[in-house]
């Protein structure tokens, strides 16, 4: 991905990240919570970490595999993402943070689809 599209993508998984950071902020403190917010912040963060690692991509093989891996990592974040909604009382940022997430779901999805090698 090239240009204004990969920039704009850029940006938004970048700030997807630190919202999530944010919200994780504001959840309670417990077992449960520690275990949701550690998980929810490592997943959130490695799909731009990877779709990063996919503009240096070696080969088109490589470049799909690390699409492939951020499209799991979104999978992840918006599977916990539920979670936090379905135990939480503040639920608008949580909603408005699972519906980027499903947008994200479906770009990084269509561009996986593009590039992956098929077998």
């Amino acid at each position: 991905m090239e240009g204004a599209g990969y920039q704009q993508l850029q940006l938004r998984l970048f700030q997807f990240a630190v919202k999530t950071i944010y919200l994780v902020r504001k959840l309670p403190r417990g077992k449960e919570y520690d275990v949701i917010s550690y998980q929810l912040i490592k997943s959130a963060t490695s799909v731009g970490t990877n779709y990063e690692e996919a503009q240096g991509s070696v080969s088109r093989a490589d470049f799909a595999n690390k699409i492939g891996i951020s499209l799991k990592e979104i999978h992840e974040t918006s599977y916990w993402i539920r979670i936090v909604i379905a135990i939480s009382r503040e639920m608008d940022a949580w909603k408005s943070l699972e519906m980027e997430s499903d947008e994200l779901m479906k770009i990084l999805g269509k561009i996986y689809s593009k590039t992956s090698v098929k077998r």
